[in-house]
């Protein structure tokens, strides 16, 4: 019987690591119910970000799949109460198949630390799921076809506050374009959810002096959890 189990743990966790997860956040309880075809709570939520990634397939929605490595689907704990959403993966997220594990991944990393977190406590996604030739910014048509996925991540997750880093993001959420310098700063509503825009991280590896309005914004949001 544990050998069972174990192979069944270990079938799991394959499975879970194709879908672009590199943890399950879900107590060892919970994860043993899952692993003999049982599910809630936590699991639940996992199950229909699963379902989703399984629906996206090998997506051929846009032109951007010609030229991807890898769909960036995103990951994280599926009840996170904060979530970050960028634009889309870079050449490191590409091979990777994770988002944010680049220059500006790294310092991502680092706010989500100060701000008092790890990435497993939170749930980080992209406006779209492969990577833009060249880094470019994703293009209408392009948003349009991946928005519908982010919005069902949103869903599912349900977080208390949406945390959008740069422009492309903040727009795509918001159906607005004013610039992100103006917008930054201040709580907007998603389907009811707080959202708060700041600078990408990418950004502020060009524009380091504005890493303290970033800082100030996720105070801001920090604050907005609590009253929650």
């Amino acid at each position: 019987m544990g050998r069972e189990i174990t192979e069944g743990l270990a079938d799991l966790l394959r499975f879970y690591r194709e879908l672009g997860f590199e943890y399950l956040p879900m107590p060892r309880d919970e994860l043993l119910l899952s692993s003999t075809g049982t599910s809630h709570g936590t699991g639940r939520r996992q199950e229909a970000l699963m379902g989703l990634r399984e629906r996206i397939g090998d997506c051929k929605r846009c032109r951007l799949s010609k030229n991807r490595t890898n769909i960036v689907f995103g990951e994280g704990n599926p009840e996170a109460r904060l979530m970050f959403v960028g634009e889309g993966p870079g050449r490191e997220e590409d091979i990777q198949a994770r988002p944010f594990v680049g220059d500006a991944g790294q310092l991502l990393t680092r706010l989500i630390n100060r701000m008092g977190f790890k990435r497993e406590d939170v749930y980080i996604a992209n406006v779209v799921k492969c990577r833009p030739p060249e880094n470019r910014n994703p293009q209408e048509d392009e948003i349009s076809a991946c928005l519908p996925f982010l919005e069902e991540q949103i869903e599912i997750i349900r977080p208390s506050v949406i945390f959008c880093l740069g422009k492309i993001s903040t727009h795509a959420l918001l159906g607005i374009k004013t610039p992100i310098s103006k917008l930054r700063g201040n709580f907007y509503s998603y389907k009811g959810i707080p959202l708060m825009p700041t600078f990408h991280p990418a950004y502020l590896l060009r524009n380091p002096r504005d890493k303290r309005l970033t800082w100030e914004d996720a105070q801001k949001v920090l604050k907005k959890l609590k009253e929650d």
